[in-house]
């Protein structure tokens, strides 16, 4: 039986962006990677822009960003935050489900969570 061992968000440059030279736009996609080398894409449809250079911008912050928006949204009016992580994490449970894997959402929000920059993102971010 496969196992769950990490979530990872991989994020690159967005090329489909608007094309405005002062904006930059990541694109970010959430895997679940199993211990066999697997990887079943949770999310595909996130991402984030910015008018703030890379250039300026740290891999730590790079990497937080991606976390937060490839996690649970914002509550809208009349949601609590934990309802809306609930139905999150019930949501990616329910995605790899469809791809035969079995996993609570419990679990699934205690594995470890890696970014993994592109060559292209890493090479116009700050390294300090």
């Amino acid at each position: 039986m496969t196992a769950l061992v990490l979530l990872e968000t991989a994020v690159d440059l967005d090329e489909r962006a608007d094309g405005d030279p002062r904006r930059v736009s990541v694109s970010a996609t959430l895997s679940a990677v199993l211990d066999n080398g697997r990887q079943i894409t949770l999310l595909d449809d996130r991402g984030w822009g910015s008018t703030r250079l890379l250039e300026t911008t740290t891999v730590g912050e790079i990497e937080d960003t991606a976390r937060t928006v490839v996690g649970p949204d914002e509550p809208a009016e009349g949601q609590t935050h934990e309802e809306v992580a609930a139905a999150y994490w019930t949501h990616l449970a329910a995605v790899l489900g469809e791809h035969g894997v079995a996993a609570g959402s419990d679990a699934l929000r205690m594995l470890p969570h890696a970014v993994v920059l592109s060559d292209r993102l890493r090479s116009r971010v700050r390294t300090a």
